[in-house]
């Protein structure tokens, strides 16, 4: 019976801290945009030192078409 008397107001503090948490989380606008990060994904990245990037933008590197091929 002694323990309750701890861990009632401890349960009770981790749910106030806990809502402390969400409600900050929402006005700091964390739940805005859902969408964005799960269809970013979908999308290649266009990096220019990436290679396939590069010769699927049509743009060539550098270092490489300078040298003459034989």
């Amino acid at each position: 019976m002694p323990a309750l008397y701890i861990m009632i107001p401890a349960a009770l503090l981790i749910v106030g801290v806990a809502v402390y948490i969400f409600f900050w989380a929402v006005d700091s606008g964390q739940y805005d945009d859902l969408d964005s990060p799960a269809h970013s994904i979908l999308f290649d990245d266009q990096d220019p030192q990436h290679q396939a990037a590069v010769k699927a933008d049509g743009d060539t590197p550098k270092d490489e078409d300078q040298t003459p091929r034989g």
